[in-house]
């Protein structure tokens, strides 16, 4: 099969699991562990491409390639070492708890909790475009803010459910187990969280 074939099997597979992370979320990520390429990270790669581009739009509010390209690699590079150390930290607690997995199977895995970090990231961006604040207190501003609270609370309670299958499948643990690789790994995630703050990189950690 050439380049193109593959990229396209690819794509589709890609598809179908962040489809199945919405309605089938346990199965799917049994199937991500057993059947997953690697080659479905360069979808995950690709949203987060599509995603930065914008920010750095919104950030540099003008077209300047330069600033544009500094801001957008810088974008691109905190968020791929926050990947990098989540991944890691899972891989050396597997590690310590003395678990047999593949550095690459818990990327695989972990890469797809991103789904619901990049939507968010990206629905923030697109609304800071259509409605930017100050935003008033009128029924309608009231009534906005409601419900991008309520969509943020269900995407982080996606979120923290797509982390804790990865733990799930990639480690076989159970429940008190997963608890206690991300005890161990929160510290190091926490200072990456505060130095990506005071370095002026994300407000919000890109987890």
């Amino acid at each position: 099969m050439d380049f193109i074939g593959v990229l396209a099997v690819d794509a589709v597979a890609f598809g179908r699991t962040v489809t199945g992370l919405i309605t089938r979320p346990y199965e799917t990520y049994r199937r991500i562990i057993k059947h997953g390429k690697a080659g479905e990270l360069v979808f995950v790669a690709a949203a987060m491409v599509l995603y930065f581009s914008l920010a750095s739009l919104v950030k540099i509010a003008s077209f300047r390639p330069f600033l544009l390209t500094q801001q957008f690699a810088l974008l691109f590079w905190a968020a791929t070492s926050g990947v990098l150390l989540s991944v890691g930290c899972i891989y050396v607690a597997s590690k310590l708890l003395r678990v047999k997995t593949a550095f690459v199977t818990i990327l695989l895995a972990w890469s797809y909790t991103l789904i619901p970090t990049i939507l968010w990231f990206l629905t923030t961006s697109l609304l800071y475009l259509i409605l930017p604040p100050p935003r008033t207190t009128s029924v309608l501003g009231v009534m906005f803010s409601l419900l991008f609270l309520i969509f943020s609370a269900t995407l982080l309670w996606w979120k923290v459910t797509l982390c804790y299958l990865t733990l799930r499948f990639s480690l076989k643990l159970d429940l008190v187990k997963s608890v206690v690789v991300a005890l161990l790994c929160a510290p190091v995630l926490a200072w990456w969280t505060i130095y990506m703050y005071r370095w002026g990189v994300f407000k919000v950690p890109f987890l």
